[in-house]
């Protein structure tokens, strides 16, 4: 029997990673002792706050390694619901929080409880590879919204209303963005939440990226815009990038009433309460003062301009400033190679790592991350400007 022939149509729709071989090829030939420069990572290069990881040897020592309630322990939800008040406005009771195993898990509950088979998603392109996956597991269809670097990557209400259909369930927007680091303003997310409460259409916005902002600018959730747009959506958050937490596994949404309900019963079903030492850490984290994620966003700030300051002097390449989260997303269509080709080249012979735009749906581009230091990046920038100059 073909293996293929044993798996279900859901799971077949699953496209691997294309930036797979790059990865891997750029980790073995650090293994051997190559000296690789990597601006692949999609997490930040520091430490977890001291107090973050005392409280998780604290709560190891007083034995809370048990089983806790589906969607979280109360003392994190009232910091969720704090943090959600302190900064973005909006207000949750604790029936409307639910705390999961990453922003990634919260993303992809919420897509499983709202989709049916056939209904539409939005996704503005270039995407975070995971987005469309999701909508496939869930038996959705991805509709794309094309971006250009010339508005920043963002959409408009123009371009939205051309993609929505009587399928149209979701809008899925990401702001901070990975991978081009656009940031909607108030005025912008205003124009898009009027089309959804019109249309009936679902948001979930995807904000992990929230604290690393720039150039002064100030983080705007798209439910803090009216009871309407509240009622529609569904705001995800984590600790992965404002507290450098990626591996402790904790995201969070606030939603509905309904909709909340809905994602707890899932998660019942599926893995139960996220990690019991790693909610004490994010209470830890979540009441900390502001500090680190500010002296972290400082730092992403100088690598991000130092970036562009080396990229805009060399030929063949267009940055485009990002406001925020950390990558750089990197025109490369006057090389005339396709990003897959300039990466595995890149990487050949220069040893420097990078993602090609493919994986986020843009062909034109690379996207190169500022989460390492600045040698490493002054390093990558000499090697780039020697690659360019040889093509």
């Amino acid at each position: 029997m073909r293996i293929d022939t044993r798996l279900s149509e859901r799971i077949k729709k699953i496209h691997p990673s294309p930036t797979l071989s790059i990865t891997s090829k750029a980790k073995k030939l650090k293994s051997e002792g190559k000296d690789v420069v990597s601006f692949a990572a999609g997490e930040p290069d520091f430490d977890t706050p001291e107090q973050v990881k005392r409280a998780a040897c604290s709560a190891i020592e007083s034995g809370f390694t048990k089983y806790t309630a589906t969607t979280g322990i109360p003392e994190l939800k009232a910091a969720i619901i704090d943090k959600f008040s302190r900064d973005n406005g909006l207000t949750y009771a604790p029936d409307q929080i639910v705390v999961s195993c990453g922003a990634k898990h919260s993303i992809f509950n919420a897509i499983f409880s709202l989709l049916d088979p056939g209904d539409e998603v939005i996704i503005p392109s270039p995407f975070w590879v995971s987005y469309p996956e999701m909508v496939h597991l869930a038996q959705g269809t991805p509709r794309f919204i094309r971006t250009e670097a010339s508005n920043n990557f963002k959409i408009t209400p123009e371009s939205l209303k051309t993609q929505i259909t009587p399928k149209t369930r979701i809008l899925i927007l990401n702001s901070p963005s990975n991978p081009t680091g656009c940031v909607y303003g108030k005025k912008e997310l205003s124009d898009i939440a009027g089309i959804c409460v019109e249309k009936k259409i679902f948001c979930i916005s995807d904000e992990i990226y929230e604290k690393i902002i720039f150039d002064g600018n100030k983080h705007v959730s798209i439910a803090g815009l009216g009871r309407d747009i509240y009622d529609l959506t569904i705001t995800v958050n984590g600790l992965s990038k404002s507290h450098s937490m990626t591996g402790w596994r904790i995201g969070y949404l606030g939603a509905p009433r309904d909709i909340a309900q809905a994602i707890s019963n899932l998660q019942d079903h599926t893995t139960s309460n996220p990690v019991s030492i790693s909610q004490k850490a994010a209470v830890a984290a979540l009441t900390m003062p502001e500090s680190f994620s500010q002296s972290m966003c400082a730092e992403f700030q100088k690598r991000r301009d130092y970036i562009i300051s080396r990229l805009s002097a060399m030929q063949r390449i267009t940055p485009v400033v990002p406001g925020g989260a950390f990558y750089m997303f990197c025109d490369i269509s006057k090389t005339r190679l396709d990003s897959m080709a300039f990466a595995s080249r890149f990487l050949d012979e220069q040893l420097v790592a990078v993602i090609p735009g493919i994986a986020f749906g843009d062909d034109r581009f690379i996207r190169m991350s500022y989460a390492t230091g600045l040698p490493q990046i002054q390093k990558g920038m000499d090697r780039l400007e020697q690659f360019l100059k040889k093509l």
